[in-house]
């Protein structure tokens, strides 16, 4: 399967190079922006080397997956990524992940990039569902799930171990057809 570039009104979700290991080790090495995402921040450079190269490879992997780097259209400054992962072909299901420079939060562009990632991934992939797992205080990101038509399912107990400690989680789950659509933008003539 080929890499797809995708495009929104304000961002192009696109594959990973070589020239966003910067922009990614200054994301993943910010603790406040990484205090949700599941693992510790990077450190140096080399650790965010190695998250570019599992980025760039996971289409390749046992159990593949994709993850597109979110581009802002007006400025090309990649400002996080997102995508879907542990992809379960005969289950037709996979994993949902995502994470923002926290100077791009509360500008509604993680959802306008997952919608269209969920959008791509429900009939490119042929899932009928994708999973999430959210810390119970992420509030926006519970709030942009649930948005999107993800349930919440349970919670995981101790489910996540990072910043040397353990935290519960949140399980959402998205079936194709509770999936919520962008609604087209209508101008008066």
């Amino acid at each position: 399967m080929d890499f797809p570039t995708l495009h929104t009104e304000r961002l192009i979700l696109r594959a990973f190079t070589q020239a966003d290991a910067p922009a990614l080790f200054a994301i993943h090495s910010d603790a406040q922006a990484m205090q949700w995402f599941g693992s510790d921040p990077v450190v140096d450079q080399l650790g965010a080397d190695a998250l570019l190269a599992f980025f760039i490879n996971l289409p390749h992997m046992a159990a593949p997956g994709m993850r597109w780097a979110i581009e802002r259209r007006d400025d090309a400054r990649l400002i996080g990524s997102c995508g879907v992962f542990k992809w379960n072909k005969s289950w037709r299901s996979c994993s949902l992940g995502y994470e923002l420079a926290h100077p791009a939060w509360g500008h509604g562009y993680m959802r306008e990039a997952l919608e269209s990632v969920i959008g791509w991934a429900l009939e490119g992939m042929q899932l009928n569902r994708i999973e999430a797992l959210v810390h119970p205080r992420n509030t926006p990101s519970l709030r942009v799930l649930e948005n999107l038509g993800f349930a919440r399912e349970g919670q995981l107990r101790q489910g996540g171990y990072w910043l040397e400690q353990y935290h519960d989680l949140v399980q959402l789950g998205l079936l194709k057809h509770e999936f919520i659509q962008p609604q087209p933008k209508l101008t008066l003539a």
